[in-house]
Parts: C-alpha cells; sequence; structure tokens
C-alpha cells in the first residue's frame, strides 16, 4: 500500500531533509586522502545528534553504523573502515536521518582528490541521471517515466544501471511502497500521484551492471571491478512537480 503523505508531513520530511543535506556538505569538506570511512561515520553520528536527529539505519536490520560508505567497485552498503581513502578513489556516503520521526534519505558520491576523466565521467552522467529521473517526477506520469529518462541517458552515456538496487517510498519507517526502479519503459508502472514521497537513487556502473554480495551480507559490488556510483535525492510529489527535500543547494 502507498501512503500519501499530507503537507505537515512532508514539512516534517524536509525539516529532516534539511539536516541530512547539511550534513552532506559539511563531509564534502572533509573528504581527501588519507581520511577514513570510520572517522566520516564518526562524525556523522556527532553531527546529527548535534542536530537534535539521529541515524536511522543504524541497527536496522543489525546495521552498526550510522552511514554506509562504498568505496570504488562497492555499488551500496558499505561498512565503514579504518583503512585511509587514497588519491583517485571514489566514496558513496549514504544516510538516513530520523528528525523527531519523520526521514529523509540521501546519498551522494564523492571524488577523493583527483580521479580519472572516466571516473569524474561517471560522477557526473550518475548525478545527471538523478536529475533526469526527478524531472519526470510529475502527478500523472508513471514510475516507468522515471527508471526510462535514468537508463536511456545512462546507457547512452555508455555506462550500465544497476538493477539490483532499487528507490522507494518513504516515510516513518525507511522502506515503503512504491519501489522505483531506475530502469524500465515510459508509461508502464504505478502512476505518481501528489503525497507521494520517495527516493530516487540511481546507481551507474562504468562496465556492466550485475553485482555480487560480499561476505558481509550487506555490501554489494560490481561483477567486473568497475567503478560504481549513486547521488539519491528524497523528494515529495505535490501539484506543482517534485520537490527535492533533500536539497544542498546546488542546482
Amino acid at each position: 500500500m502507498i501512503v500519501l503523505k499530507s503537507a505537515r508531513e512532508i514539512d516534517r520530511m524536509k525539516e529532516a531533509g534539511k539536516v541530512l543535506a547539511a550534513c552532506h556538505k559539511e563531509i564534502a569538506k572533509l573528504i581527501k586522502p588519507g581520511i577514513t570511512t570510520w572517522e566520516i561515520d564518526q562524525f556523522t553520528e556527532k553531527f546529527l545528534k548535534e542536530h537534535g536527529a539521529t541515524a536511522e539505519q543504524k541497527g536496522y536490520r543489525g546495521y552498526e553504523f550510522a552511514t554506509c560508505a562504498s568505496i570504488n567497485d562497492e555499488v551500496c552498503h558499505g561498512f565503514p573502515r579504518k583503512e585511509p581513502l587514497k588519491d583517485g578513489d571514489i566514496v558513496t556516503v549514504d544516510m538516513v536521518v530520523n528528525l523527531g520521526g519523520a526521514l529523509a534519505d540521501s546519498a551522494w558520491t564523492y571524488a577523493v582528490g583527483n580521479v580519472s576523466e572516466e571516473v569524474s565521467k561517471l560522477l557526473d552522467v550518475t548525478r545527471q541521471a538523478l536529475y533526469k529521473g526527478i524531472e519526470q517526477a510529475v502527478p500523472g506520469a508513471r514510475i516507468g517515466d522515471i527508471g526510462h529518462a535514468i537508463q536511456s541517458y545512462v546507457e547512452g552515456e555508455g555506462m550500465s544501471v544497476v538493477r539490483d538496487f532499487i528507490g522507494h517510498g518513504i516515510g516513518s519507517v525507511i522502506h515503503e511502497k512504491p519501489d522505483v526502479p531506475h530502469y524500465g519503459l515510459p508509461g508502464k508502472g504505478v502512476r505518481i500521484k501528489e503525497g507521494m514521497v520517495f527516493t530516487i537513487e540511481p546507481m551507474v556502473n562504468l562496465g556492466a551492471w550485475p553485482t555480487k554480495m560480499d561476505s558481509n551480507g550487506w555490501t554489494a559490488r560490481t561483477v567486473d571491478g568497475t567503478y560504481s556510483a549513486q547521488y539519491e535525492h528524497t523528494i515529495a510529489i505535490t501539484k506543482d512537480g517534485p520537490v527535492i527535500l533533500t536539497d544542498q543547494g546546488e542546482e
């Protein structure tokens, strides 16, 4: 069942999104060769506490960290670790913020120092794919319109869209309906309605799209070892179109 949100509920989620966006902007200042994702995770937990929020994914199905931190060929759900990041790495930091019971979810991929031209293009294409998907999220459209816009653009740039992990509804719990694939056919799927709140979070690989799971049961990585990037926003559907609840002010 899809739970439509009231204007009040969306406003509360937007406040959670503001805290999340502010945290990401601070993380961007920390990213450099030598820092560890463990330090980023510790910073995030402290930042959220100082702003009256908590990390919703900590404890979710036994997950132990405030963030997911996925490096290079890790697609998603990477564990924070004490191994320093190196020049040329990329790292995706994903978090869900709980502010007074309202949730917001956003991931961002960061370049560590100087990355190759190919990897720089991967980051740009993935980020642009996110916004191309958001543009389709208007009342009356279909969920398939979002996935089709993302897939068409990404594959046109010679990259691939991960199929195994998708966007999702969000509200008082992390995962709600509708499911939001980042691939698909236009005009297909659930009709988008005012009051829906969901994430769009394309994961894009330089190589093939299939993934494999690490022995920890959480971390997914590319089968062929190529780099993977992800950008994610939580959006609310209004009569005037999509509103980005986790906007960092970059667009």
